[in-house]
Protein backbone atom coordinates (compact mmCIF):
# COMPACT_ATOMS: atom_id res chain seq x y z
CA UNK A 1 0.00 0.00 0.00
CA UNK A 2 1.11 3.57 -0.67
CA UNK A 3 2.44 5.61 2.20
CA UNK A 4 -0.17 7.82 3.90
CA UNK A 5 0.67 11.51 4.24
CA UNK A 6 -1.08 14.51 5.76
CA UNK A 7 -0.35 18.15 5.03
CA UNK A 8 -3.45 20.23 5.73
CA UNK A 9 -4.59 23.49 7.24
CA UNK A 10 -7.71 22.33 9.05
CA UNK A 11 -8.86 18.98 10.40
CA UNK A 12 -12.24 17.80 11.60
CA UNK A 13 -14.13 14.61 12.32
CA UNK A 14 -17.24 14.68 10.21
CA UNK A 15 -19.28 12.10 12.09
CA UNK A 16 -21.54 11.69 9.12
CA UNK A 17 -21.67 10.87 5.42
CA UNK A 18 -19.21 12.05 2.77
CA UNK A 19 -20.27 11.76 -0.88
CA UNK A 20 -17.66 12.31 -3.60
CA UNK A 21 -19.59 13.60 -6.61
CA UNK A 22 -23.22 14.55 -7.23
CA UNK A 23 -24.97 13.28 -10.33
CA UNK A 24 -27.72 10.69 -10.63
CA UNK A 25 -26.59 8.80 -7.52
CA UNK A 26 -24.88 11.33 -5.28
CA UNK A 27 -27.58 13.99 -5.20
CA UNK A 28 -30.52 11.74 -4.16
CA UNK A 29 -28.19 9.89 -1.79
CA UNK A 30 -27.41 13.14 0.02
CA UNK A 31 -31.11 13.92 0.28
CA UNK A 32 -31.78 10.50 1.78
CA UNK A 33 -28.96 10.55 4.32
CA UNK A 34 -29.31 14.13 5.52
CA UNK A 35 -32.56 13.28 7.31
CA UNK A 36 -30.66 11.32 9.93
CA UNK A 37 -27.02 12.39 9.87
CA UNK A 38 -24.66 15.14 8.84
CA UNK A 39 -24.02 14.85 5.10
CA UNK A 40 -21.70 16.54 2.62
CA UNK A 41 -21.22 16.41 -1.14
CA UNK A 42 -17.67 17.05 -2.32
CA UNK A 43 -17.73 18.32 -5.89
CA UNK A 44 -14.57 18.98 -7.89
CA UNK A 45 -16.03 21.16 -10.65
CA UNK A 46 -19.31 22.20 -12.20
CA UNK A 47 -21.47 19.23 -13.12
CA UNK A 48 -24.20 19.55 -15.68
CA UNK A 49 -27.18 18.48 -13.68
CA UNK A 50 -26.73 14.71 -13.54
CA UNK A 51 -23.63 13.96 -15.54
CA UNK A 52 -24.55 16.10 -18.52
CA UNK A 53 -27.13 13.79 -20.09
CA UNK A 54 -30.18 16.07 -19.99
CA UNK A 55 -28.58 19.17 -21.60
CA UNK A 56 -26.85 16.98 -24.18
CA UNK A 57 -30.11 15.38 -25.26
CA UNK A 58 -31.78 18.78 -25.30
CA UNK A 59 -29.21 20.04 -27.80
CA UNK A 60 -29.56 16.87 -29.85
CA UNK A 61 -33.29 17.46 -30.06
CA UNK A 62 -32.47 20.77 -31.77
CA UNK A 63 -30.70 18.83 -34.51
CA UNK A 64 -33.64 16.47 -34.86
CA UNK A 65 -35.94 19.44 -35.10
CA UNK A 66 -33.99 20.82 -38.04
CA UNK A 67 -35.28 18.02 -40.23
CA UNK A 68 -38.85 19.01 -39.45
CA UNK A 69 -38.41 22.76 -39.94
CA UNK A 70 -36.18 22.66 -43.01
CA UNK A 71 -39.17 23.65 -45.15
CA UNK A 72 -40.91 25.68 -42.47
CA UNK A 73 -42.29 29.12 -43.30
CA UNK A 74 -40.41 30.59 -40.36
CA UNK A 75 -37.14 28.71 -39.73
CA UNK A 76 -35.64 31.84 -38.18
CA UNK A 77 -37.90 31.28 -35.20
CA UNK A 78 -35.70 28.31 -34.39
CA UNK A 79 -32.34 30.00 -34.87
CA UNK A 80 -32.02 28.50 -38.37
CA UNK A 81 -31.95 29.80 -41.93
CA UNK A 82 -32.52 28.08 -45.26
CA UNK A 83 -29.73 28.18 -47.85
CA UNK A 84 -30.85 30.00 -50.96
CA UNK A 85 -31.89 27.71 -53.78
CA UNK A 86 -31.28 24.56 -51.83
CA UNK A 87 -33.20 21.43 -52.63
CA UNK A 88 -31.30 19.23 -50.20
CA UNK A 89 -33.12 17.01 -47.76
CA UNK A 90 -31.06 16.49 -44.62
CA UNK A 91 -33.88 14.98 -42.64
CA UNK A 92 -32.64 11.52 -43.52
CA UNK A 93 -35.54 10.62 -45.80
CA UNK A 94 -33.22 10.52 -48.80
CA UNK A 95 -31.38 13.09 -50.86
CA UNK A 96 -30.17 13.50 -54.41
CA UNK A 97 -27.61 16.27 -53.91
CA UNK A 98 -24.51 14.12 -53.72
CA UNK A 99 -24.02 14.75 -50.01
CA UNK A 100 -22.27 11.48 -49.32
CA UNK A 101 -25.51 9.56 -49.25
CA UNK A 102 -25.03 5.79 -49.14
CA UNK A 103 -27.36 3.60 -51.18
CA UNK A 104 -29.26 0.91 -49.34
CA UNK A 105 -27.98 -1.75 -51.73
CA UNK A 106 -24.36 -0.93 -51.01
CA UNK A 107 -22.87 -3.87 -49.15
CA UNK A 108 -20.14 -3.68 -46.56
CA UNK A 109 -17.69 -4.93 -49.20
CA UNK A 110 -18.67 -2.26 -51.72
CA UNK A 111 -18.04 0.41 -49.08
CA UNK A 112 -14.46 -0.85 -48.71
CA UNK A 113 -14.53 0.18 -45.11
CA UNK A 114 -16.23 3.52 -45.69
CA UNK A 115 -19.74 4.81 -46.08
CA UNK A 116 -19.17 5.73 -49.70
CA UNK A 117 -19.71 3.23 -52.53
CA UNK A 118 -19.36 2.95 -56.26
CA UNK A 119 -23.11 2.97 -56.82
CA UNK A 120 -23.23 6.66 -55.89
CA UNK A 121 -21.16 8.55 -58.51
CA UNK A 122 -21.50 11.80 -56.56
CA UNK A 123 -20.03 10.33 -53.40
CA UNK A 124 -16.49 11.44 -52.67
CA UNK A 125 -14.21 8.47 -51.96
CA UNK A 126 -10.85 10.19 -51.50
CA UNK A 127 -11.39 11.11 -47.86
CA UNK A 128 -12.38 14.71 -48.58
CA UNK A 129 -15.90 16.00 -48.11
CA UNK A 130 -17.83 18.53 -50.14
CA UNK A 131 -16.72 22.04 -50.89
CA UNK A 132 -18.09 24.99 -48.99
CA UNK A 133 -20.43 25.87 -51.85
CA UNK A 134 -22.49 22.70 -51.57
CA UNK A 135 -25.96 23.13 -50.17
CA UNK A 136 -27.01 21.56 -46.90
CA UNK A 137 -30.65 22.63 -46.86
CA UNK A 138 -30.47 24.52 -43.58
CA UNK A 139 -27.70 25.74 -41.36
CA UNK A 140 -27.41 27.07 -37.85
CA UNK A 141 -27.75 30.85 -37.89
CA UNK A 142 -27.27 31.42 -34.16
CA UNK A 143 -25.44 28.60 -32.41
CA UNK A 144 -25.14 30.74 -29.29
CA UNK A 145 -28.92 30.96 -29.10
CA UNK A 146 -29.27 27.21 -29.56
CA UNK A 147 -26.69 26.63 -26.84
CA UNK A 148 -28.44 28.96 -24.46
CA UNK A 149 -31.99 27.82 -25.08
CA UNK A 150 -31.43 24.12 -25.64
CA UNK A 151 -28.60 23.40 -23.19
CA UNK A 152 -27.85 26.09 -20.62
CA UNK A 153 -31.47 26.63 -19.67
CA UNK A 154 -31.57 22.94 -18.79
CA UNK A 155 -28.40 23.36 -16.75
CA UNK A 156 -29.99 26.29 -14.93
CA UNK A 157 -32.33 23.83 -13.26
CA UNK A 158 -29.55 21.43 -12.43
CA UNK A 159 -27.31 20.77 -9.46
CA UNK A 160 -24.44 23.22 -9.74
CA UNK A 161 -26.22 26.37 -10.78
CA UNK A 162 -29.48 26.48 -9.01
CA UNK A 163 -32.49 24.62 -7.85
CA UNK A 164 -31.16 21.21 -6.84
CA UNK A 165 -28.11 22.64 -5.13
CA UNK A 166 -30.23 25.13 -3.18
CA UNK A 167 -32.66 22.42 -2.11
CA UNK A 168 -29.81 20.33 -0.76
CA UNK A 169 -28.35 23.27 1.15
CA UNK A 170 -31.76 24.14 2.59
CA UNK A 171 -32.12 20.51 3.68
CA UNK A 172 -28.82 20.76 5.55
CA UNK A 173 -26.39 19.16 3.10
CA UNK A 174 -22.91 20.73 3.08
CA UNK A 175 -21.54 21.45 -0.42
CA UNK A 176 -17.73 21.38 -0.45
CA UNK A 177 -16.05 22.60 -3.66
CA UNK A 178 -12.71 20.94 -4.15
CA UNK A 179 -10.69 17.86 -5.04
CA UNK A 180 -10.58 15.00 -2.54
CA UNK A 181 -7.80 12.48 -1.82
CA UNK A 182 -7.79 9.62 0.66
CA UNK A 183 -5.09 10.05 3.30
CA UNK A 184 -6.39 7.48 5.78
CA UNK A 185 -9.31 5.14 6.51
CA UNK A 186 -12.50 7.09 5.66
CA UNK A 187 -10.37 10.25 5.84
CA UNK A 188 -10.08 12.73 2.99
CA UNK A 189 -7.90 15.73 2.29
CA UNK A 190 -9.89 18.26 0.25
CA UNK A 191 -8.17 20.97 -1.75
CA UNK A 192 -10.80 23.67 -1.39
CA UNK A 193 -11.42 26.41 -3.97
CA UNK A 194 -12.74 29.70 -2.64
CA UNK A 195 -13.21 32.17 -5.49
CA UNK A 196 -15.75 30.20 -7.54
CA UNK A 197 -18.90 30.87 -5.56
CA UNK A 198 -20.88 32.73 -8.22
CA UNK A 199 -22.36 31.00 -11.23
CA UNK A 200 -20.51 33.09 -13.81
CA UNK A 201 -17.13 32.21 -12.36
CA UNK A 202 -18.16 28.57 -12.13
CA UNK A 203 -19.08 28.50 -15.82
CA UNK A 204 -15.74 30.12 -16.75
CA UNK A 205 -13.92 27.46 -14.76
CA UNK A 206 -15.93 24.72 -16.46
CA UNK A 207 -15.23 26.14 -19.94
CA UNK A 208 -11.51 26.27 -19.17
CA UNK A 209 -11.46 22.66 -18.03
CA UNK A 210 -13.50 21.56 -21.05
CA UNK A 211 -10.83 22.99 -23.35
CA UNK A 212 -8.00 21.40 -21.36
CA UNK A 213 -6.81 24.68 -19.84
CA UNK A 214 -5.78 25.01 -16.22
CA UNK A 215 -8.61 27.34 -15.36
CA UNK A 216 -8.77 30.55 -13.34
CA UNK A 217 -6.40 31.27 -10.52
CA UNK A 218 -8.13 30.48 -7.25
CA UNK A 219 -7.20 30.63 -3.62
CA UNK A 220 -6.67 27.05 -2.53
CA UNK A 221 -6.62 25.70 0.99
CA UNK A 222 -6.72 22.19 2.37
CA UNK A 223 -9.22 20.64 4.73
CA UNK A 224 -9.27 17.17 6.25
CA UNK A 225 -12.54 15.42 7.02
CA UNK A 226 -13.25 11.97 8.43
CA UNK A 227 -16.67 10.40 8.10
CA UNK A 228 -18.53 7.32 9.23
CA UNK A 229 -19.43 6.47 5.62
CA UNK A 230 -17.77 7.51 2.35
CA UNK A 231 -19.40 7.10 -1.07
CA UNK A 232 -17.31 7.35 -4.24
CA UNK A 233 -19.38 8.65 -7.16
CA UNK A 234 -16.84 10.54 -9.24
CA UNK A 235 -17.72 9.08 -12.65
CA UNK A 236 -15.64 9.28 -15.81
CA UNK A 237 -14.16 11.95 -18.09
CA UNK A 238 -13.51 11.93 -21.85
CA UNK A 239 -10.15 10.39 -22.74
CA UNK A 240 -7.61 11.94 -25.08
CA UNK A 241 -5.99 9.61 -27.64
CA UNK A 242 -2.27 9.69 -28.29
CA UNK A 243 -2.11 10.77 -31.92
CA UNK A 244 0.84 12.64 -33.38
CA UNK A 245 0.09 16.29 -34.12
CA UNK A 246 -3.03 16.51 -31.94
CA UNK A 247 -1.30 18.84 -29.49
CA UNK A 248 -0.54 21.23 -32.35
CA UNK A 249 -4.22 21.92 -33.08
CA UNK A 250 -5.75 25.00 -31.43
CA UNK A 251 -7.49 24.12 -28.16
CA UNK A 252 -10.87 25.45 -29.21
CA UNK A 253 -10.87 23.16 -32.25
CA UNK A 254 -10.29 19.98 -30.21
CA UNK A 255 -13.61 18.94 -28.69
CA UNK A 256 -14.96 16.36 -26.29
CA UNK A 257 -18.48 15.57 -25.12
CA UNK A 258 -18.38 18.54 -22.73
CA UNK A 259 -16.70 21.29 -24.76
CA UNK A 260 -18.80 20.45 -27.83
CA UNK A 261 -21.80 21.90 -26.01
CA UNK A 262 -19.95 25.22 -25.60
CA UNK A 263 -19.36 25.91 -29.31
CA UNK A 264 -20.43 29.35 -30.47
CA UNK A 265 -20.52 28.42 -34.16
CA UNK A 266 -21.21 25.30 -36.17
CA UNK A 267 -17.97 23.67 -37.41
CA UNK A 268 -17.34 23.75 -41.14
CA UNK A 269 -16.10 20.16 -41.15
CA UNK A 270 -16.30 18.14 -37.93
CA UNK A 271 -14.10 15.04 -37.81
CA UNK A 272 -15.32 12.56 -35.21
CA UNK A 273 -12.82 10.07 -33.82
CA UNK A 274 -14.85 7.10 -32.61
CA UNK A 275 -18.04 5.43 -33.75
CA UNK A 276 -19.65 4.84 -30.37
CA UNK A 277 -22.67 6.46 -28.75
CA UNK A 278 -21.14 9.92 -28.21
CA UNK A 279 -19.62 10.10 -31.68
CA UNK A 280 -22.86 9.17 -33.41
CA UNK A 281 -25.08 11.46 -31.36
CA UNK A 282 -22.93 14.56 -31.79
CA UNK A 283 -21.90 13.73 -35.36
CA UNK A 284 -25.52 13.55 -36.50
CA UNK A 285 -26.41 16.64 -34.45
CA UNK A 286 -23.87 18.85 -36.22
CA UNK A 287 -24.65 17.34 -39.61
CA UNK A 288 -28.24 18.42 -38.98
CA UNK A 289 -27.03 21.88 -38.01
CA UNK A 290 -25.23 22.26 -41.33
CA UNK A 291 -21.70 20.95 -40.74
CA UNK A 292 -19.88 18.47 -42.92
CA UNK A 293 -19.18 15.42 -40.74
CA UNK A 294 -16.73 12.54 -41.09
CA UNK A 295 -16.60 9.67 -38.59
CA UNK A 296 -13.37 7.69 -38.32
CA UNK A 297 -13.93 4.40 -36.50
CA UNK A 298 -11.14 2.00 -35.66
CA UNK A 299 -13.51 -0.96 -35.32
CA UNK A 300 -15.03 -2.91 -38.20
CA UNK A 301 -18.49 -1.51 -37.45
CA UNK A 302 -20.21 1.35 -35.68
CA UNK A 303 -21.54 0.94 -32.13
CA UNK A 304 -19.66 -2.36 -31.70
CA UNK A 305 -21.65 -3.34 -28.60
CA UNK A 306 -24.80 -3.61 -30.70
CA UNK A 307 -25.78 -6.59 -32.85
CA UNK A 308 -24.11 -6.51 -36.29
CA UNK A 309 -27.41 -6.09 -38.17
CA UNK A 310 -28.39 -3.15 -35.95
CA UNK A 311 -24.98 -1.54 -36.50
CA UNK A 312 -25.36 -1.98 -40.27
CA UNK A 313 -28.79 -0.37 -40.18
CA UNK A 314 -27.38 2.56 -38.18
CA UNK A 315 -24.64 2.97 -40.78
CA UNK A 316 -27.23 3.18 -43.54
CA UNK A 317 -29.11 5.88 -41.61
CA UNK A 318 -26.03 8.03 -41.06
CA UNK A 319 -24.85 7.78 -44.64
CA UNK A 320 -28.36 8.67 -45.74
CA UNK A 321 -27.96 11.83 -43.67
CA UNK A 322 -24.79 12.70 -45.62
CA UNK A 323 -22.22 11.64 -43.01
CA UNK A 324 -19.02 10.05 -44.30
CA UNK A 325 -17.97 7.01 -42.27
CA UNK A 326 -14.60 5.25 -42.41
CA UNK A 327 -14.59 1.84 -40.72
CA UNK A 328 -11.60 -0.27 -39.74
CA UNK A 329 -9.23 2.68 -40.03
CA UNK A 330 -6.30 3.88 -37.95
CA UNK A 331 -5.64 7.57 -37.26
CA UNK A 332 -1.91 8.07 -37.76
CA UNK A 333 -1.36 11.82 -37.41
CA UNK A 334 -2.74 15.33 -37.60
CA UNK A 335 -0.83 17.64 -39.91
CA UNK A 336 -1.27 21.27 -41.05
CA UNK A 337 -3.46 21.67 -44.12
CA UNK A 338 -1.29 23.32 -46.78
CA UNK A 339 -4.34 23.89 -48.98
CA UNK A 340 -6.24 25.91 -46.37
CA UNK A 341 -6.50 29.28 -48.12
CA UNK A 342 -9.05 30.92 -45.84
CA UNK A 343 -8.09 29.46 -42.45
CA UNK A 344 -11.32 27.50 -42.03
CA UNK A 345 -9.81 24.01 -42.47
CA UNK A 346 -6.46 24.39 -40.72
CA UNK A 347 -5.55 20.73 -40.15
CA UNK A 348 -5.67 17.37 -41.84
CA UNK A 349 -6.33 13.97 -40.27
CA UNK A 350 -4.31 11.20 -41.89
CA UNK A 351 -5.78 7.71 -41.66
CA UNK A 352 -4.91 4.27 -42.97
CA UNK A 353 -7.81 1.99 -43.91
CA UNK A 354 -7.92 -1.74 -43.28
CA UNK A 355 -6.98 -2.21 -46.94
CA UNK A 356 -3.80 -0.20 -46.28
CA UNK A 357 -5.05 2.84 -48.21
CA UNK A 358 -3.88 6.22 -46.95
CA UNK A 359 -6.40 9.07 -46.80
CA UNK A 360 -6.09 12.72 -45.78
CA UNK A 361 -9.17 14.47 -44.42
CA UNK A 362 -9.14 18.28 -43.94
CA UNK A 363 -11.08 19.49 -40.93
CA UNK A 364 -12.06 22.55 -38.93
CA UNK A 365 -12.74 20.74 -35.63
CA UNK A 366 -12.14 17.28 -34.21
CA UNK A 367 -14.38 15.57 -31.67
CA UNK A 368 -12.54 13.05 -29.49
CA UNK A 369 -15.09 10.30 -28.85
CA UNK A 370 -12.72 7.38 -28.39
CA UNK A 371 -13.71 6.52 -24.84
CA UNK A 372 -13.42 7.73 -21.27
CA UNK A 373 -11.15 7.51 -18.25
CA UNK A 374 -12.14 7.07 -14.62
CA UNK A 375 -11.93 10.13 -12.37
CA UNK A 376 -10.18 8.12 -9.66
CA UNK A 377 -6.53 8.96 -10.35
CA UNK A 378 -6.24 11.57 -7.59
CA UNK A 379 -8.20 9.58 -4.97
CA UNK A 380 -5.18 7.53 -3.81
CA UNK A 381 -7.35 4.42 -3.56
CA UNK A 382 -4.56 1.93 -2.90
CA UNK A 383 -3.47 3.93 0.13
CA UNK A 384 -6.61 2.87 1.98
CA UNK A 385 -6.91 -0.66 0.62
CA UNK A 386 -9.54 -0.11 -2.08
CA UNK A 387 -9.02 -2.78 -4.74
CA UNK A 388 -9.49 -2.06 -8.44
CA UNK A 389 -9.61 -4.08 -11.64
CA UNK A 390 -6.79 -3.95 -14.22
CA UNK A 391 -8.79 -1.26 -16.02
CA UNK A 392 -9.12 0.79 -12.84
CA UNK A 393 -12.75 0.11 -11.87
CA UNK A 394 -13.40 -0.20 -8.17
CA UNK A 395 -14.19 -3.73 -6.97
CA UNK A 396 -17.50 -3.88 -5.06
CA UNK A 397 -19.72 -6.59 -3.59
CA UNK A 398 -23.47 -7.03 -4.09
CA UNK A 399 -24.13 -4.15 -1.69
CA UNK A 400 -21.66 -1.86 -3.53
CA UNK A 401 -19.18 -1.99 -0.63
CA UNK A 402 -15.51 -1.67 -1.56
CA UNK A 403 -12.68 -3.59 0.08
CA UNK A 404 -12.22 -0.71 2.53
CA UNK A 405 -14.61 -0.76 5.47
CA UNK A 406 -17.27 1.94 5.36
CA UNK A 407 -16.45 2.98 1.78
CA UNK A 408 -18.89 2.35 -1.09
CA UNK A 409 -18.73 3.01 -4.84
CA UNK A 410 -21.58 4.07 -7.13
CA UNK A 411 -21.98 4.77 -10.82
CA UNK A 412 -19.37 4.42 -13.54
CA UNK A 413 -16.43 3.89 -11.17
CA UNK A 414 -17.32 0.27 -10.44
CA UNK A 415 -17.68 -2.64 -12.84
CA UNK A 416 -20.98 -2.72 -14.71
CA UNK A 417 -22.99 -0.89 -17.37
CA UNK A 418 -21.99 2.79 -17.47
CA UNK A 419 -25.42 4.34 -17.74
CA UNK A 420 -26.97 7.13 -15.70
CA UNK A 421 -30.01 4.99 -14.91
CA UNK A 422 -27.76 2.37 -13.35
CA UNK A 423 -26.18 5.03 -11.15
CA UNK A 424 -29.60 5.91 -9.81
CA UNK A 425 -30.28 2.23 -9.16
CA UNK A 426 -27.01 2.13 -7.20
CA UNK A 427 -28.50 4.83 -4.99
CA UNK A 428 -31.55 2.65 -4.42
CA UNK A 429 -29.36 -0.29 -3.41
CA UNK A 430 -27.52 1.87 -0.89
CA UNK A 431 -30.76 3.30 0.44
CA UNK A 432 -32.31 -0.13 0.81
CA UNK A 433 -29.32 -1.53 2.68
CA UNK A 434 -28.06 1.35 4.81
CA UNK A 435 -31.00 3.59 5.64
CA UNK A 436 -33.70 2.48 8.11
CA UNK A 437 -37.22 2.39 6.62
CA UNK A 438 -38.40 5.25 8.78
CA UNK A 439 -35.62 7.42 7.33
CA UNK A 440 -36.55 6.68 3.74
CA UNK A 441 -38.59 9.38 1.95
CA UNK A 442 -42.24 8.39 1.77
CA UNK A 443 -42.27 9.11 -1.96
CA UNK A 444 -39.97 6.17 -2.64
CA UNK A 445 -41.38 3.42 -4.83
CA UNK A 446 -38.52 0.98 -4.26
CA UNK A 447 -39.64 -2.00 -2.14
CA UNK A 448 -37.43 -2.22 0.95
CA UNK A 449 -37.70 -5.90 1.72
CA UNK A 450 -34.63 -6.07 3.95
CA UNK A 451 -32.11 -3.67 5.42
CA UNK A 452 -28.63 -3.55 6.81
CA UNK A 453 -28.89 -0.91 9.53
CA UNK A 454 -25.76 0.76 10.83
CA UNK A 455 -24.84 -0.40 14.34
CA UNK A 456 -27.33 -3.25 14.00
CA UNK A 457 -26.91 -6.96 13.38
CA UNK A 458 -25.82 -7.48 9.79
CA UNK A 459 -27.53 -10.16 7.74
CA UNK A 460 -27.22 -11.40 4.14
CA UNK A 461 -29.23 -9.39 1.64
CA UNK A 462 -30.37 -10.19 -1.86
CA UNK A 463 -29.97 -6.77 -3.47
CA UNK A 464 -32.06 -7.81 -6.46
CA UNK A 465 -35.02 -8.18 -4.09
CA UNK A 466 -34.45 -4.66 -2.84
CA UNK A 467 -34.36 -3.10 -6.27
CA UNK A 468 -36.05 -3.42 -9.62
CA UNK A 469 -35.87 -6.46 -11.88
CA UNK A 470 -34.64 -4.09 -14.57
CA UNK A 471 -31.22 -4.36 -12.94
CA UNK A 472 -30.90 -7.67 -14.77
CA UNK A 473 -32.33 -6.47 -18.11
CA UNK A 474 -30.54 -3.15 -18.50
CA UNK A 475 -32.35 -0.63 -20.74
CA UNK A 476 -30.62 2.18 -22.61
CA UNK A 477 -31.20 4.59 -25.48
CA UNK A 478 -28.86 6.07 -28.08
CA UNK A 479 -30.25 9.48 -28.99
CA UNK A 480 -29.62 9.47 -32.69
CA UNK A 481 -32.51 10.22 -35.03
CA UNK A 482 -34.16 7.80 -35.08
CA UNK A 483 -33.43 6.62 -31.56
CA UNK A 484 -31.94 3.24 -30.75
CA UNK A 485 -33.55 1.68 -27.69
CA UNK A 486 -32.40 -1.67 -26.31
CA UNK A 487 -33.26 -3.84 -23.32
CA UNK A 488 -32.11 -7.31 -22.31
CA UNK A 489 -29.74 -9.65 -24.13
CA UNK A 490 -27.76 -9.20 -27.35
CA UNK A 491 -26.90 -11.85 -29.94
CA UNK A 492 -23.56 -12.56 -28.24
CA UNK A 493 -25.36 -13.30 -24.96
CA UNK A 494 -27.78 -15.68 -26.65
CA UNK A 495 -24.94 -17.91 -27.83
CA UNK A 496 -24.31 -19.00 -24.24
CA UNK A 497 -28.00 -19.85 -23.79
CA UNK A 498 -28.02 -21.92 -26.97
CA UNK A 499 -24.97 -23.83 -25.79
CA UNK A 500 -26.87 -24.58 -22.59
CA UNK A 501 -29.64 -26.17 -24.65
CA UNK A 502 -32.22 -23.38 -24.87
CA UNK A 503 -34.01 -22.91 -28.18
CA UNK A 504 -33.94 -19.30 -29.33
CA UNK A 505 -36.05 -17.58 -31.97
CA UNK A 506 -35.43 -14.09 -33.34
CA UNK A 507 -37.77 -11.71 -35.17
CA UNK A 508 -36.57 -8.83 -37.36
CA UNK A 509 -38.82 -6.26 -38.99
CA UNK A 510 -37.99 -3.24 -41.13
CA UNK A 511 -39.62 0.04 -40.12
CA UNK A 512 -41.42 1.84 -42.93
CA UNK A 513 -39.71 5.19 -42.34
CA UNK A 514 -36.20 3.96 -41.65
CA UNK A 515 -34.69 1.65 -39.09
CA UNK A 516 -35.61 -1.80 -37.80
CA UNK A 517 -37.08 -3.68 -34.85
CA UNK A 518 -35.69 -6.90 -33.41
CA UNK A 519 -36.63 -9.29 -30.60
CA UNK A 520 -35.29 -12.62 -29.33
CA UNK A 521 -37.40 -15.09 -27.37
CA UNK A 522 -37.21 -18.50 -25.72
CA UNK A 523 -38.99 -20.74 -28.25
CA UNK A 524 -40.37 -23.04 -25.56
CA UNK A 525 -41.40 -20.70 -22.75
CA UNK A 526 -42.30 -17.60 -24.82
CA UNK A 527 -40.08 -15.42 -22.60
CA UNK A 528 -38.78 -12.26 -24.30
CA UNK A 529 -35.00 -12.21 -23.84
CA UNK A 530 -33.92 -9.11 -25.72
CA UNK A 531 -35.45 -6.27 -27.72
CA UNK A 532 -34.12 -3.48 -29.92
CA UNK A 533 -36.00 -0.69 -31.67
CA UNK A 534 -34.05 1.52 -34.06
CA UNK A 535 -36.87 3.79 -35.11
CA UNK A 536 -39.04 6.78 -34.26
CA UNK A 537 -39.16 7.13 -30.46
CA UNK A 538 -37.26 3.87 -30.22
CA UNK A 539 -36.59 4.48 -26.54
CA UNK A 540 -40.28 4.77 -25.71
CA UNK A 541 -41.19 1.65 -27.69
CA UNK A 542 -38.37 -0.19 -25.91
CA UNK A 543 -39.80 0.90 -22.54
CA UNK A 544 -43.05 -0.91 -23.34
CA UNK A 545 -41.13 -4.13 -23.88
CA UNK A 546 -39.04 -3.50 -20.76
CA UNK A 547 -42.15 -3.39 -18.58
CA UNK A 548 -43.48 -6.52 -20.29
CA UNK A 549 -40.21 -8.35 -19.65
CA UNK A 550 -40.19 -7.26 -16.00
CA UNK A 551 -43.74 -8.58 -15.62
CA UNK A 552 -43.01 -11.84 -17.40
CA UNK A 553 -45.42 -11.17 -20.25
CA UNK A 554 -44.86 -13.61 -23.12
CA UNK A 555 -44.36 -12.61 -26.72
CA UNK A 556 -47.67 -14.12 -27.76
CA UNK A 557 -49.52 -11.87 -25.32
CA UNK A 558 -47.71 -8.82 -26.71
CA UNK A 559 -48.59 -9.88 -30.24
CA UNK A 560 -52.27 -10.41 -29.37
CA UNK A 561 -52.64 -7.21 -27.36
CA UNK A 562 -54.99 -4.47 -28.56
CA UNK A 563 -52.88 -1.35 -29.05
CA UNK A 564 -54.24 2.10 -29.76
CA UNK A 565 -54.47 2.99 -33.44
CA UNK A 566 -52.54 4.63 -34.89
CA UNK A 567 -49.62 4.40 -32.47
CA UNK A 568 -46.05 3.17 -32.49
CA UNK A 569 -47.01 0.38 -30.11
CA UNK A 570 -49.05 -1.24 -32.89
CA UNK A 571 -45.79 -2.46 -34.36
CA UNK A 572 -45.71 -4.97 -31.50
CA UNK A 573 -48.66 -6.73 -33.18
CA UNK A 574 -46.65 -7.29 -36.36
CA UNK A 575 -43.13 -8.04 -35.17
CA UNK A 576 -43.70 -11.60 -34.02
CA UNK A 577 -44.82 -12.96 -37.39
CA UNK A 578 -41.14 -12.79 -38.41
CA UNK A 579 -39.89 -15.14 -35.67
CA UNK A 580 -37.35 -17.66 -36.92
CA UNK A 581 -35.00 -20.06 -35.21
CA UNK A 582 -31.66 -18.39 -34.63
Amino acid sequence: MAQLTQNVETKETWNGTLILGSGHAGTPLASAFVAGRRTAIIEKAQQYETGGMSPTKSMISSGSGVAHIAHSRAPNDYGMQRNAGSNANISGSGSSDGSGNGNNDGSADSRSGTANNDNNPKSNNNGNDKDEGDDDGVQAEDMVEIRQERKRNVVAGGFSSGNERNRLIEAGVDILKGEATFIGPKTLCIRMRHDLEDRKADEEEHADRAQGRMGRTAKVSERTVTGELVFINVGEAPSRPDIAGLEGIEDDRVLNSTSTMELEAVPKHLIVLGGGYIGLEFGQLFRRLGAQVTIAQRGKRLVPREDPDIAECMLDILTEDGITVHLGCTATAFTPNDNDDDGTLPFTLNIVTDSNESLSIPGSHVLLATGSTLNTTSLNLDAVGINTTPRGHIVVDEKLATTAQGVYALGDVHVGPGFAQMSYDDFRIIRANLIPPEKTPSSSTTPLTSHLILNAQARPINTAASTSKSRNIVPYVIYTDPQLGHVGLHDRDLEDLKKAGRKIQTAKMAISTRGMMKASVDAETGEVLGFTCLGIEGGEVMAIMQVAMMAGVKWRDMGNAVWAHPSLSESLNSLWQFLKES
